[in-house]
Parts: structure tokens; sequence; C-alpha cells
């Protein structure tokens, strides 16, 4: 089978999301503006005083590797316009702010020297630029402010220009468009693929670019390379494929310190093997200060995730899923002759896998020690004796465990087969 343009990004399993934008000063979430109904007049005091005085992107891409991560995403441009690059076709960017800096250049070149691919966020709304027709979700929804005279082509015409500007400045490995509201009776005045071309915006990128791979959010099915369902993962048989979950961190995608809905690094290590056991990816998103510095707790989180990925690589990126049924609160992934079982929650004495029996096996043993684990197979029906209950039916491989759980995020059971599975 000839290589797909998505076959780097199916591998990968891992990635970091980053908003970072003129609300995280605000720090009260990324959609501050709208929220408050937030006049071009004060929000303009943020512009005025972002000076990313600690932005660092060498520390981002080694926080973001040491994670196990192996692409990530910027929000290069977030619903209020502001750009983080030296666009030529506004004056509403980093470089015009006491930053001074093109700070997406800089975290281009930061990543792809720690060996990382890049992807960037490019928002299809902007609530600065004059042209962008007023809506149920603009700042100046319920202003006394003429909604006439504003023209959509005109606007989308700078909308396509950026695009361009950064697909050839800097040839991202993923362009991560949000979003389309077309026709929702929730957003008067809803935009989707008629209002941002998007049939020609996709057709400039592929002419450009044409390994760039686009997610599902120009309200033009049949042109993503992957769908972006945020904040769930879906069903293993919704058979969407590739996918890519984005989830926060702390359940806020902006700065909001004062927002602190934290998870802790089990979680993510579940939410990543979930992910993983359905042939999807999962984007975790920091939301930096507004002077450019992860948070301490968001450090120490990738660090933690980061050290169970080094012992449980092999059983996440690069691997696929597999048809056999996981045991109870345990997730399967699958490497050629090696299958993990991923015990989210470890019972007392066995775990019990059908679909495979004990010929099928060579060897099992914990992936993050070596440790061998005994396993066996269920032979005959257990004695007619109410109080004895058999380890599963006849010819169920059992996998006996250690009474006390492995001290790891979560533990993970490689499992060694005479033949590939499928």
């Amino acid at each position: 089978m000839p290589p797909s343009r998505t076959d780097w990004f199916t591998q990968a399993r891992f990635g970091l999301f980053v908003h970072w934008g003129l609300y995280s000063l605000a720090a009260r979430h990324e959609w501050v503006q709208s929220h408050e109904k937030l006049s071009a007049e004060h929000y303009r005091r943020y512009f005025d005083n972002f000076r990313a005085d600690l932005y660092d992107p060498e520390q981002w891409a080694a926080d973001a590797k040491a994670a196990g991560m192996r692409y990530a995403v910027l929000t290069t441009k977030h619903h209020d316009g502001f750009c983080l690059w030296d666009s030529a076709l506004t004056d509403y960017k980093a470089t015009n702010t006491p930053a001074g800096r093109d700070l997406v250049a800089e975290f281009v070149r930061a990543f792809r020297a720690a060996g990382l691919k890049v992807g960037f966020y490019y928002s299809l709304i902007d609530w600065h630029h004059p042209q962008f027709p007023l809506d149920g979700l603009h700042p100046q929804r319920n202003a006394d402010t003429a909604t006439t005279g504003r023209d959509m082509d005109a606007y989308t015409e700078y909308l396509h220009g950026q695009v361009r500007e950064l697909v050839t400045r800097h040839q991202p490995d993923i362009l991560w468009f949000d979003f389309s509201y077309p026709g929702d009776r929730l957003v008067p005045g809803g935009k989707g693929r008629d209002d941002w071309q998007s049939e020609k915006l996709v057709a400039m990128v592929r002419e450009l670019a044409p390994d760039i791979l686009l997610n599902d959010r120009l309200d033009l099915p049949g042109s993503e390379d992957f769908v972006t369902p945020e904040e769930m993962t879906p069903d293993a048989g919704d058979g969407l494929s590739p996918w890519e979950t984005c989830r926060t961190l702390n359940g806020s995608w902006g700065y909001a310190p004062g927002f602190q809905q934290w998870l802790d690094a089990e979680q993510i290590a579940r939410l990543l093997v979930d992910s993983a056991s359905k042939d999807g990816n999962l984007l975790l998103n920091v939301g930096p200060t507004g002077r450019g510095r992860f948070e301490p707790r968001a450090r120490a989180l990738l660090t933690e995730v980061g050290e169970w990925l080094d012992l449980h690589t092999d059983a996440v990126h690069g691997t696929e899923s597999t048809a056999l049924a996981p045991p109870p609160d345990c997730r399967l992934t699958r490497r050629g002759n090696r299958l993990f079982v991923h015990v989210l929650a470890q019972p007392a004495g066995y775990l019990t896998l059908t679909g495979l029996t004990a010929a099928d096996i060579t060897y099992a043993s914990f992936l993050h020690d070596g440790a061998e684990v005994r396993f066996d197979e269920v032979t005959e029906e257990p004695p007619n004796v109410p109080h004895i209950r058999p380890h599963g039916p006849v010819g169920s491989l059992t996998l006996h465990l250690p009474t006390r759980r492995p001290d790891v995020l979560l533990p993970v059971i490689e499992l060694r087969l005479k033949g590939e599975l499928r």
C-alpha cells in the first residue's frame, strides 16, 4: 500500500495544542471578548501590553518532547483577529506590540529543531476585521453599531491571503481551521463554506503544499484529512479515521488562573490510551500565561505523563486497534505480534481475555519493568459448587496478576503472540 500523507499523523498519537494570544492577558478564557462583549477600545489594552517577555519556544518544545508528544498546533490567530506572526495584511499583529517579534517563526524553528511536526490553528472568524459581518458570536452583537456596509467577500480575500502567507512561509504539517457555524438557529448570521469560500481555500492549500493535513471545520465534507471531536472521545464503532480529540488540561483553552479544573496525570494517560485503542490521537492543550510561560502545574503534568510514556511508548505510538474485546476496565492496542493490555482498573487476582488461547501466547509481562505475568487457559467447566465461579468461558485466556497494583500511572501488560494479530 503506498504511503499516505496521514501516515505520520496516525503513528503520532499524542500532540500539544497551544492557545496563546491577547486573551491570555485578560486571563478569563480565550472567548473573553465575546463573552463579556468587550469593545475594541477596551480590548486594545491587551494589545498595548502584550510583551511575551517570557516566551521561550525552545522550552515549550522541550516540554512537549519530554511528554512524549510528536507534534504541536499553535493558535496563529484566534477569533479576536490578533496575529502572532508578521502578517503583511494587517497591523494587528505581534510585531506591533511591545513583544516586537514574529512569534510564529520562533515557534516553528524551535519545534522543528526538536524533531516535532508543526501545525497552525487559524480562526476563520475575526472580530477585529472591519469587513467581518456581525453575527450572534461577535462582541458587538448587541451594540448600536451599523451592520450594513460590511463586505464578506473582502474579508474572505483577507482570510485566504493570510493562509497563503502561513503556508508559503512555513509549510506547516497541519492547518487546523476553526470553525464553521452555518445556519445555526442559536447563532444569528452564522457562517459556513460559502462564506469562507472553503472549496477555493482548500484548492489553494493543496496547490501550494499537497501534503499539509486539513481538519474538518471548513464545512466542506470530504476535504478533511482528519476529524476533530472536541472534549470527547468517539465510541469505538463510530468509524472515524483518522481522528484527533482536542482536550483542555484544566478546563480552559486560554490562560485562566481563576478557573482551575485540572486533570491529573493518570486521567491524561487514560485519555491517551483510550484514543489510541480506537485509532485516534489526543491533542492536549496548554494555555500559556500572558507573558508566554507554561504554568508550573502544566509542566509538572507533562513531565509525569512523559515519564510514564517513556516506559510505555511501544503500547501507544504507532499502534493500532484490534477487533478483540478488551477485559472490563481495560483497553487494547497492538503492534505486529505484540498485544498490549492497558489496565485502567486492576482487579484482584486475574484478567480474562476471550478470543485468544494459551497456545497463541509465547510470553506475557508488564511493559514498564518486564516482570513476567503468568497465564493459562480455562480448559474445563468448574465443579457445580455455588461459591466457585470460573475465570471465564472454556478456551479463554487468564492472566494472573499480582495482588498489589504496579506503581505506575497505568499498568500495561504485553502479550507476545506466535503470529501477527488483526
